[in-house]
């Protein structure tokens, strides 16, 4: 079982297990109290030569992490799902960003406060584990560069 912790914008592999795994530019936006739903973004690399999956999330900011997807019909409607289990490809990334793939973070326990950070553990079907420090950016940013 694999478990690392690293900074979100570090490029690092776990130790074992999902060795082959790299998640770079992890960031979140900072929330309006509790009541709603927080997300998280990143880009989950593997640079292996075997597929590897994503089954679940972990964090102690929420009560009910998942991957969800976001999508838009005909007609301009969105709509979010939840996603299951994600499989990357070998030398394939999976990019968790808004407006498509995201961490979704149901039933916040405290705010996320701007300028705080948060940990995310990624949990892979080979008993791996990769434990990610989110920083948490303004109400209105579009990614870690702004």
């Amino acid at each position: 079982m694999a478990a690392l912790m690293f900074a979100s914008n570090a490029a690092m592999p776990a130790i074992a297990g999902s060795e082959d795994i790299v998640v770079e530019d992890a960031w979140a936006r900072a929330s309006i109290g509790v009541n709603r739903p927080g997300a998280a973004y990143m880009t989950i690399r593997n640079t292996g030569e075997e597929a590897v999956t994503l089954t679940g999330l972990r964090t102690d900011l929420a009560m009910m992490p998942d991957i969800h997807q976001t999508s838009t019909n005909a007609e301009g409607v969105s709509s979010m799902a939840p996603a299951g289990e994600i499989e990357i490809a070998p030398g394939e990334a999976v990019s968790l960003e808004p407006g498509g793939l995201h961490a979704m973070l149901m039933r916040l326990q405290r705010p996320m406060a701007e300028g705080e950070s948060f940990s995310l553990t990624l949990d892979f079907s080979d008993g791996g584990e990769i434990m990610v420090e989110v920083p948490i950016l303004g109400i209105a940013a579009r990614g870690p560069e702004g």
